[in-house]
């Protein structure tokens, strides 16, 4: 990260998750500027205005309508920009639109100095993850979307919703894929350190299996919910963003799943997606060796396998 007396972020578009995530960071106070930047410059002049009345209510940062030069004394770049994803439409639909889009914005990466971390949110998150980090030739702790985070936060609300518990105690997580291939690992999951099967026990569940496979499609399913109810998410992936900040900022090596090309790990490489990884300063400080099952491994091979099908199709020249 850039060192100097101040925090800085740059929001690569004002859309509603760029706008929302925005937001959440004047809320959060980790930044003292954030730079908004979009194609339509009038939009990002409008959010900066909208978003910066509030900040008497909050603390002092300032918040404006900037452009590619913000890149240079940025401690954070926010990808968020893209063609929304359409009811019925999966994630890697998106693909070719957003591929182009991305592209266009690394050329501009490629023309000034970035020593910062780049969080990539549009999606296909795990396609453009592998896309920026090839473009920029970052290295690959810096480069990271934010993958299955929101994921793993809805298995964790949907869970403990069953469970009649605090969600902030239940331990459990989706990987792979931030899409139709992902998974969650139910052999780690637990509620503070408690065996998640003596917590259903506890809670007069008796057919498990069917309750997980219940949570599994809630989860799988929630993301084209909501845009067939209201036309797009934004919160939920805001939350997300405003966290991983969170983890950089204040170096915490917190445990998270975010999108990252893999170098080996299980057995896979020369692909994004969601693993268990610490978070700190410097971005990804290492990836734990989470012990899934067998079943889990090849799922998570399957995730590689289908991303990689995408992957092949792109030309990155």
């Amino acid at each position: 990260m850039t060192q100097s007396n101040t925090r800085k972020a740059v929001i690569i578009g004002c859309g509603l998750v760029g706008a929302t995530s925005a937001f959440s960071l004047m809320e959060s106070g980790l930044f003292s500027e954030i730079a908004l930047v979009d194609v339509n410059r009038e939009r990002a002049e409008g959010e900066a205005l909208d978003i910066g009345h509030g900040t008497p209510f909050y603390g002092p940062v300032e918040i404006y309508a900037g452009d590619y030069d913000d890149l240079v004394d940025a401690d954070i770049a926010i990808i968020t920009a893209g063609t929304a994803q359409k009811p019925g439409e999966s994630r890697l639909d998106l693909v070719q639109r957003n591929v182009a889009i991305l592209k266009s914005i690394l050329a501009e990466f490629s023309q000034r100095p970035f020593g910062g971390i780049l969080i990539m949110v549009s999606n296909p998150v795990d396609v453009l993850t592998y896309v920026a980090a090839k473009i920029t030739g970052l290295p690959r702790s810096r480069v990271m979307g934010t993958g299955t985070m929101l994921d793993s936060a809805r298995f964790k609300s949907i869970l403990a919703a069953h469970l009649h518990l605090d969600a902030r105690n239940v331990h459990a997580r989706i990987i792979g894929e931030h899409g139709d291939s992902e998974f969650p690992v139910w052999s780690m999951a637990n509620v503070s350190g408690i065996p998640l099967s003596e917590c259903l026990r506890n809670a007069g569940i008796d057919e498990a299996e069917k309750l997980m496979e219940r949570v599994e499609h809630e989860v799988r399913t929630s993301a084209g919910q909501i845009i067939s109810k209201k036309g797009a998410t934004y919160y939920g992936i805001a939350a997300s963003v405003k966290r991983l900040c969170e983890a950089i900022v204040r170096d915490e090596k917190s445990v998270m799943t975010v999108s990252t090309v893999l170098e080996g790990e299980y057995g896979l490489s020369d692909v994004a997606l969601s693993i268990v990884s610490v978070i700190g300063a410097e971005g990804i400080d290492s990836h734990l060796p989470a012990p899934i099952s067998e079943n889990e491994h090849q799922r998570l091979r399957e995730s590689a396998d289908a991303l990689k099908a995408v992957i092949a199709e792109l030309s990155l020249d």
